[in-house]
């Protein structure tokens, strides 16, 4: 009976320390970056952006026109990336991607205080753009 028993509770021990090995270097990233704000982001020139950036930056100054539906819409910041606004501080605008079929990955993310947020990443990260 013991023998029947021991392979048991040796598989149950495996099994538990395969999924602490891959679940907690998951939960540990998860956490470290949960607290990320735009100040934890890096920054950039607005003259080191792409063209097409750059691009999108000068139709917001001049107040458009936009050439996507959804541009200038308000951005959620759901992922909490940026610092914690009221709902309607920030607007979003699409960066065209060359070959992208749709919208692409990139966009443009203003604050009302004139902040400027750039992503290449649909927002996953965040640089600070610096006139």
């Amino acid at each position: 009976m013991l023998l029947r028993f021991v392979p048991r509770v040796f598989l149950a021990c495996r099994v538990l320390l395969v999924c602490l090995a891959v679940l907690l270097p998951v939960g540990c990233s998860a956490t470290a970056t949960t607290g990320t704000t735009a100040t934890d982001t890096t920054s950039v020139k607005l003259s080191q952006l792409p063209a097409e950036a750059r691009q999108t930056v000068a139709l917001i100054d001049k107040g458009g026109p936009f050439p996507y539906a959804k541009d200038g819409v308000v951005f959620g910041n759901y992922e909490k990336l940026l610092p914690q606004q009221k709902r309607g501080y920030y607007h979003e605008y699409t960066v065209r991607t060359p070959g992208s079929r749709d919208r692409g990955a990139r966009r443009i993310v203003t604050g009302q205080d004139g902040e400027i947020y750039y992503t290449d990443d649909h927002y996953k990260s965040f640089r600070t753009v610096l006139r």
